[in-house]
């Protein structure tokens, strides 16, 4: 008789699986300059390794983003955290700059595999009518947990431990194959499909859902720009505010965003999906302003305040559409609707990504943070505009319920 976990352990093994695709998405960040100092990289080559992992996520989404209503969400994640901790392990053992491409590469497979697998998992494991609010909440606290781990750690082991280009990753392949381990414990669910019936295609949208959907999906997209604007270019902006070489002192200015996200998250459970909505566009709006400050005035203090707004912005609008879609999403669907959330945030944090990227190579910096900044406040701009039009028909209840 095959030994499995209780449901509640499941809850948190499915968290811990969540909080890995932001480890292991920022795992390298740390390290990039290490590698570009020891290896001669050039910005195209730098560019290069950071451009695999989402274009490699989108892709696994289009192709597999049903796999887990079609095969079980254990059996996803299995395959997303095996492909996680491969990649992690070749970073580990890198010996040159085709170690992390191909490693990059496993990752993104690893993060497309099992984003939505384990976010969906969570609102399985939570059941009920107070579901899909602590499901949403855990998400957020997971993913904090799992970019502040990257972000300290990280720095820590760069900056004062041996083998600063290797260590970080040792640590992080080890815990993802203890999380294998568990997430293998897992109770087996049934799928809606026989696994002999699958095959790879892109997720469908039941009818009725479609605007609960679009709104959810543009919400998500534009909270996952955050990342670009703040782990991405925040990085060069801090060291250029802080004139500081320690990895840790940067990491941790860095994982302020991180952390103010995981706080709101926590608390975030008590809102209901349109106030949250609401309140992370007006967030995300006042973060662009405090970031575009800190680049035109140099001012540390608007840089902090940024990263923190910014997380609260991200973690209300990541908050308040999945509790949307997981309160009306059927479980048979949810898997795939959630990863078609996930396609277009990552598609979109793709192509910011490289247009920032090339601005900056182009022009400068500054340029491009800026332009970031008014290319994220418009898109609030928008999303306030849906929300009103859709004023008084609701997208989806959130009822107030412990995370544990």
């Amino acid at each position: 008789m095959r030994f499995t976990v209780s449901d509640r352990i499941g809850f948190w093994i499915a968290a811990g699986v969540v909080a890995h695709t932001l480890w292991t998405s920022a795992a390298p960040a740390m390290v990039y300059p290490l590698y570009a100092t020891h290896w001669h990289l050039s910005p195209t080559i730098t560019t290069g390794i950071f451009a695999v992992y989402p274009v490699t996520v989108v892709a696994v989404l289009i192709l597999f983003g049903n796999l887990s209503d079609q095969l079980g969400r254990r059996l996803a994640m299995l395959f997303g955290v095996a492909a996680s901790a491969a990649g992690v392990l070749l970073f580990a053992m890198a010996s040159g700059v085709a170690d992390l491409f191909i490693g990059r590469f496993l990752m993104g497979v690893g993060v497309g595999l099992s984003a939505g697998p384990s976010a969906a998992a969570l609102a399985d494991y939570a059941g009920g009518a107070a579901g899909a609010s602590r499901a949403s909440a855990a998400t957020l606290v997971a993913q904090s947990a799992g970019l502040a781990a990257a972000l300290l750690v990280g720095g820590a082991l760069v900056q004062y431990a041996p083998y600063p280009a290797h260590l970080s990753f040792w640590v992080l392949g080890a815990l993802l194959l203890l999380l294998f381990a568990g997430v293998a414990l897992l109770p087996r669910r049934p799928a809606a499909a026989a696994a002999a019936g699958w095959r790879p295609a892109l997720p469908q949208v039941p009818a009725g859902l479609g605007a609960v959907f679009g709104i959810t999906a543009f919400t998500v997209m534009i909270a996952y720009a955050h990342g670009v604007m703040i782990a991405s270019l925040g990085a060069q902006v801090a060291r250029d505010l802080v004139r500081s070489n320690n990895s840790l002192v940067n990491g941790a200015a860095l994982a302020l965003f991180a952390i103010a996200l995981g706080v709101t998250g926590l608390f975030a459970r008590r809102l209901r999906a349109e106030t949250a909505i609401l309140m992370g566009a007006g967030a995300s709006v006042a973060g662009m302003g405090f970031l575009a400050t800190a680049v035109l005035a140099h001012s540390l203090a608007a840089f902090l305040a940024a990263t923190v707004t910014s997380g609260m912005g991200y973690a209300w609008m990541v908050y308040g559409g999945l509790a949307a879609l997981n309160a009306v999403a059927p479980q048979g669907s949810r898997g795939g609707l959630l990863s078609a959330v996930f396609l277009l945030a990552y598609l979109f944090t793709s192509v910011l990504a490289l247009a920032l990227g090339r601005l900056a190579t182009a022009t400068d910096m500054a340029i491009a943070v800026l332009t970031g900044a008014a290319i994220m406040t418009a898109l609030c701009a928008v999303l306030l505009v849906l929300m009103a039009l859709r004023s008084g028909r609701g997208l989806g209840t959130s009822v107030s319920a412990p995370l544990a």
